[in-house]
């Protein structure tokens, strides 16, 4: 194991208080309890939050909802004071906040100042980003923030193959961003954030993954993700499936169509340790609902606990725990599907 990563783990194991293990744990077996008696049980609050901070992005990538401009909800940025809020509430029992959900968080001026207040509650802070913002400024800032965690998401390894999917996007750009961090890193001698090249694997670009490795190295890359793409009309196959099954959520039958590898077993982990917040307040069980289409409540309206604990959340884990397969965005849902392969130098 590469300092690197021993060093990345210490920093999420030093957000670890009594009073968040004591939570882990009530969350672990309420969660295995409801699997084994079907009916949904929760003990426990949530100790990993993502926090969306915009749904505006550069890009227009086509597997993506804030690059297609197709949002049914509301869009915007995010409020500090409102992260402040959400933040107060939550960080006795949180510990991984994902500063992600739609949309491209450097576009939200405010997005590391709010880095530094999470970490200030001693919350280990990720975020996810097309890297296109990352200027010597911005990332000489972005390791002043304490951030422990930067996904950089680079989908090819040449500009004609990159801007296949990441459409109006720059390669040289990305690769430079990504140098900024890094160089800052070396200059302020910080061993955060620890920084990852997230690949996203689709048929063009699988001949470019030893590529992509062996740029991470040549930059000084912490590690590379191997992610697999989430198709939305993928029953009667799409261009972006790789040919190497390895690297795809879905399988092509004997007919012609594909079918996602997920079982879709009922019951949904999420649902019981996470949640998502979307910029303006609403809170959504898990990451599959981008447009927000079962909203549980809003922070900006009730306290979360209350939230947490409401009627309408304990209807929804119901049904994940009895029928899963009733639920939309559960059918294309990745848990169960070998989603990241990772490499770490």
């Amino acid at each position: 194991m590469r300092k690197a990563q021993i060093q990345n783990e210490l920093h999420f194991l030093r957000t670890l208080t009594l009073y968040r293990l004591w939570n882990m744990v009530k969350v672990y077996f309420s969660f295995h309890l409801s699997q084994r008696l079907k009916k949904p049980i929760q003990w426990g609050l949530p100790f990993s939050i993502s926090i969306e901070p915009t749904t505006s992005c550069n890009l227009r990538c086509p597997e993506c909802p804030s690059g297609l401009r197709e949002f049914t909800r509301p869009t915007g940025m995010l409020d500090a004071a409102l992260f402040r809020k959400v933040i107060d509430d939550v960080h006795l029992h949180v510990n991984y906040l994902t500063f992600y959900f739609q949309g491209e968080p450097y576009l939200h001026k405010e997005f590391l100042d709010m880095v530094e207040y999470a970490g200030s509650k001693k919350i280990y802070t990720a975020t996810s980003t097309n890297g296109h913002f990352l200027t010597d400024d911005r990332a000489k800032r972005t390791v002043e923030s304490g951030l422990n965690r930067l996904i950089i998401s680079i989908d090819g390894t040449t500009q004609d193959t990159y801007k296949q999917y990441r459409i109006g996007g720059n390669l040289e750009r990305v690769i430079k961003g990504a140098k900024n961090i890094i160089k800052w890193k070396n200059e302020l001698k910080s061993s955060t954030p620890y920084v990852i090249f997230q690949f996203l694997v689709v048929k063009h670009n699988e001949h470019q993954i030893e590529d992509v490795k062996n740029l991470a190295r040549e930059i000084g890359v912490d590690e590379v993700i191997l992610k697999t793409a989430q198709i939305y009309d993928y029953q009667n196959g799409s261009p972006l499936i790789p040919e190497n099954e390895e690297y795809s959520r879905y399988k092509k039958q004997a007919d012609g169509t594909y079918t996602i590898k997920n079982l879709l077993a009922n019951g949904c982990w999420k649902l019981w340790h996470s949640c998502v917040v979307t910029w303006d307040g609403r809170v959504l069980p898990c990451c599959f609902d981008k447009d927000g289409k079962y909203v549980m409540g809003n922070v900006s309206l009730s306290p979360f606990k209350k939230i947490w604990w409401n009627n309408r959340y304990h209807n929804f884990r119901k049904k994940i725990v009895r029928s899963r397969k009733e639920i939309d965005m559960c059918k294309n849902c990745s848990e169960g599907c070998k989603v990241n392969i990772r490499y770490d130098f």
